[in-house]
């Protein structure tokens, strides 16, 4: 994937650019990256372009921490209470 599919509107460019910002602008910014990526376009193809553009030159940037963390894989659900959970039963 080449960086203008992979970062079409320049947002993780411009991410970069910016003096002083934090890891939750940067998650921000991500949020609408990822909304701008056409539906069924390989996201982490994607993801994985951006790093090594970006963060391999900058490691220590805070979106550098947030694209890495796109490509680790979520938590398994795990049940958070409720009748069932309170009296020990299995669904």
């Amino acid at each position: 994937m080449d960086l203008g599919e992979a970062d079409p509107k320049g947002l993780v460019r411009e991410s970069y650019r910016i003096e002083g910002i934090t890891a939750g602008e940067c998650r921000s910014i991500f949020m609408d990256w990822a909304l701008s990526i056409p539906v069924g376009a390989p996201v982490t193809d994607a993801v994985r372009t951006l790093i090594a553009t970006y963060a391999l030159a900058e490691p220590d940037h805070p979106m550098s921490g947030v694209l890495s963390q796109a490509l680790t894989a979520p938590e398994a659900p795990r049940r958070r209470g409720g009748r069932t959970g309170r009296q020990g039963l299995t669904p």
